[in-house]
């Protein structure tokens, strides 16, 4: 793999109070899409709604989760058919969802900050009727400072009566008090100890190698795995297309996902591989976070990622929705071996390495 590297940190992608809140930390980032649509359709059963009005917001910091959610919703509204619901993000042209707004104004907006903040800035989205204010991976939102900016300035549009859902995996001590700014007293509620943010059904291993090792120990994996759908995680875009091109020109059934590509092409793949016309994804930290795709069951880090919550994220692509699942974790240097050690102290889980014979049933559910 060539050295030559952009990362792909597109953390933030675009060109107080007195009413009920929930800050929910959950075991997995990507059960907070489900449960944050859950929640707010349950609320928008108590109410009527009103043409022409927005009555909930969600926000959340990648254009793929945006439109995940958005699809989230469509699926629960086939129950509230009055309910309409829109997605808006950047690299689409503006004038297109001005006219939706204009024309079939929404009732539930789902979208990227810096979208929501533009067509709520020129008017052509009003938020003075939003009654639920939800942000989704709101450590991730709310810890960029550009983000934290646009969304408090979408926050202050929106009236002083209503309702505040924060949703995340890895709530930190330090971003806490930033989520309570946009709160008083609000309700906490923890799906499990954050000591032990596993995932149940999910197996962990990990394997020492070096740099030079890594091609060659990926192509010997996806030959012996028995695998529905594989994500395999790199640190950065030029490394994504790299690893990618490698593994189509081994025949392998792979395509790739990060912040080099245009918004439509990024949605086109997405789609391609969350309806299973490919079973292999190589992707930046761009999808760690939040998507849902229930045939993928083996995750691997081809690069260690740089934190313990980064980990959690990654690894919870795999074993969703109840099923089994496997992770496999590349480390190649020092620096690999402190965030593997970090994760195995912070989620109080042993890792061990990965043995030479691993039974199938333990990780693909379709077996044993």
């Amino acid at each position: 793999m060539a050295e030559a590297e952009v990362k792909d940190n597109e953390v933030y992608e675009e060109d107080l109070v007195d009413y009920e809140e929930e800050v929910e930390n959950g075991t997995d980032g990507g059960a907070n899409a489900a449960n944050a649509s859950a929640d707010v359709v349950k609320n928008l059963q108590q109410i009527d709604p009103v043409a022409g009005q927005v009555g909930a917001l969600v926000l959340c910091h990648t254009r793929e989760l945006a439109y995940q959610i958005c699809h989230e919703f469509e699926r629960f509204s086939k129950y509230l058919p009055e309910v309409k619901v829109a997605v808006f993000y950047g690299g689409v042209h503006i004038k297109k969802h001005k006219d939706l707004l204009k024309n079939d104004c929404p009732h539930i907006v789902v979208g990227t900050p810096g979208r929501i903040l533009a067509l709520a800035r020129e008017k052509d989205l009003s938020l003075k009727n939003v009654r639920h204010f939800i942000l989704d991976e709101c450590d991730k939102m709310l810890d960029s400072l550009d983000m934290r900016r646009d969304v408090q300035e979408i926050f202050k549009m929106t009236p002083h009566d209503k309702q505040v859902m924060m949703f995340s995996a890895t709530l930190s001590k330090e971003i806490r008090p930033v989520c309570k700014k946009f709160m008083q007293d609000p309700m906490e509620i923890y799906v499990d100890d954050e000591a032990k943010l596993t995932l149940h059904g999910l197996v962990q291993h990990y394997i020492k190698l070096s740099e030079a090792e890594k091609n060659r120990k990926l192509n010997d994996l996806l030959d012996a795995l028995d695998f529905n759908q594989v994500v395999i995680f790199v640190k950065s875009v030029s490394r994504a297309a790299e690893l990618n091109k490698l593994l189509c020109e081994c025949n392998f059934p792979a395509i790739s996902i990060h912040s080099g590509m245009t918004q439509e092409e990024r949605l086109t793949r997405y789609k391609n591989f969350k309806e299973g016309h490919k079973r292999i994804l190589v992707a930046t930290d761009l999808v760690g976070r939040g998507i849902d795709i229930e045939r993928v069951n083996i995750v691997i880090n081809y690069d260690m990622p740089d934190s313990a919550d980064s980990y959690l994220h990654r690894v919870g692509r795999a074993g969703r929705f109840g099923t089994k699942g496997l992770a496999i974790t590349f480390v190649s240097s020092a620096s690999d071996s402190d965030v593997l050690n970090q994760v195995q102290e912070r989620f109080e889980v042993d890792i061990k390495e990965l043995p030479e014979q691993i039974d199938t049933s333990t990780y693909n559910a379709n077996v044993g």
